[in-house]
């Protein structure tokens, strides 16, 4: 099974893809998206992108876009409103459990695990969300800054971009290893 576009979807093409109406998933044919990932309606997924087990990407009110190279990570969930899309850069890392939801990530970002970014916020190029961390609406967490706790403060250039940096290309090596290698055994 392939989404629209021809996307690659997982080694054995049973990942839940849904048409709603006429909102078609589209995935690059680089990209890895696990079997028991969901995607449903207006979702974008682009080149070497990894989706991992029991995310949902449910773009039935607005659009979901994830750029390239980037990593959504084992039970997160995106949705998007009619009104506010939820966008996210190339070469972001979104970790385990994160809620995402009419925000935008920019390029080089990371979203730590357990994490909620909420309406209208925006983790700008290179930023950090720390696990656990909510950002709530209309905040903005600067360029390189990170952003800690409940509700989230900031903290001013504090951002390891190294460590995201690698985190990114660690994602996009494991979704190639895992285009080639996985394989269901039951």
């Amino acid at each position: 099974m392939r989404g629209a576009g021809g996307g690659a979807i997982g080694q054995d093409g049973s990942v839940p893809i849904y048409a709603l109406g006429d909102l078609v998933p589209s995935i690059d044919p680089s990209a890895f998206v696990h079997p028991e990932a969901t995607l449903i309606g207006n979702v974008r997924i682009g080149p070497e992108s990894t989706v991992w087990p029991g995310v949902v990407m449910r773009g039935d009110h607005g659009l979901i876009s994830i750029g390239a190279r980037t990593s959504i990570q084992d039970g997160s969930v995106i949705h998007a409103t009619a009104l506010l899309p939820t966008i996210v850069g190339d070469d972001c890392v979104i970790g385990h459990i994160v809620h995402l939801e009419g925000c935008v990530i920019e390029d080089g970002s990371l979203v730590g695990s357990g994490s909620i970014v909420l309406h209208e916020a925006r983790v700008c190029r290179g930023g950090l969300v720390g696990a656990g961390a909510v950002v709530g609406n209309r905040v903005v967490v600067p360029e390189r800054a990170m952003a800690l706790g409940i509700p989230a403060k900031i903290r001013e250039g504090a951002a390891p971009q190294d460590l995201i940096r690698m985190a990114a290309e660690s994602y996009v090596e494991n979704g190639r290893r895992f285009r080639k290698e996985m394989r269901r055994i039951d």
